[in-house]
């Protein structure tokens, strides 16, 4: 290696260094004020001078926290589920099925991305009041139980599955369904696992839906209770980092189980490129 090379080499590291620092200090200052009591959440150091858990012991006991982080849960391993199901049938059909409109449907599909979420509020909504969906799971899981995004990602990977494979799987009497389930699905897990974690954090955070559709404390989802802990003559900013923290519990455990599918989709994407 050369001198060039080391330079090079040590400036990316410092960079690099210097960029997760950025990234992990809010993180770092969301945990350390979760530890903080009232008393100090407004005093300008880092580091709580008494630390605590009687804000954790709090938020559980106190306040409906348990329930929305159930409910959360729910909402977001539900729609990611159906998500993964739907999207990659319907990818798999585009893809690999050749029948009259299949390209105006999959335009069709692709055009529901450029309608902004805000304009679909009020037509959700009526649905949902005139089908008695307010205040329950359904009503704030339907709109992410299919998504075009998805449909688009897996179609683009089950594209790449050669058609030769599937004729094979055919030929041995293989279904169609068992075609898709034991052939295509395995062969595109990296996309299944970028669409699993990308789709579980989209509704773990959701917010503007759950809210307009839920009116029940005991159905609020974590970002909707968490906005309780605010009023506008007093934020309780103890408690709402200390549900923050507990909120992103789920979202490093499922990043951590995904983690090497997500890295390869990444690789394949590039590959394909």
């Amino acid at each position: 290696m050369t001198r060039s090379d080391r330079i090079v080499k040590i400036v990316s590291y410092i960079v690099l260094t210097a960029l997760t620092v950025v990234m992990v200090f809010p993180f770092f200052w969301m945990v350390l004020s979760s530890l903080k009591p009232f008393r100090e959440i407004y005093r300008p150091y880092l580091f709580p001078k008494s630390p605590t858990l009687a804000n954790y012991q709090k938020i559980m006991s106190a306040s409906l926290f348990p329930r929305w982080f159930l409910n959360s849960l729910i909402v977001a391993l539900s729609t990611t589920f159906s998500v993964l199901f739907f999207d990659s049938l319907v990818g798999y059909t585009i893809a690999k099925y050749s029948f009259p409109g299949r390209n105006i449907i999959f335009l069709f599909i692709l055009s529901t991305l450029m309608i902004p979420t805000e304009m679909l509020i009020i037509p959700w909504y009526v649905m949902s009041s005139r089908l008695g969906w307010i205040d329950t799971y359904w009503g704030i899981m339907f709109p992410g139980m299919i998504t075009a995004f998805g449909i688009f990602l897996m179609k683009q990977f089950m594209e790449t599955i050669p058609d030769d494979l599937l004729d094979a799987a055919r030929i041995d009497g293989v279904s169609e369904f068992g075609i898709f389930w034991r052939v295509a699905l395995p062969l595109v897990k990296p996309a299944l696992a970028s669409l699993a974690i990308l789709n579980f954090i989209g509704n773990w955070n959701a917010f503007l839906w759950p809210l307009i559709v839920s009116s029940k404390p005991r159905m609020y989802t974590l970002p909707v209770g968490l906005a309780t802990f605010s009023s506008e003559n007093l934020m309780h900013w103890e408690l709402i980092m200390t549900g923050a923290t507990v909120s992103t519990i789920p979202l490093i455990i499922v990043f951590l189980i995904f983690q090497k599918q997500i890295i390869r989709g990444i690789m394949l994407s590039g590959l394909k490129g």
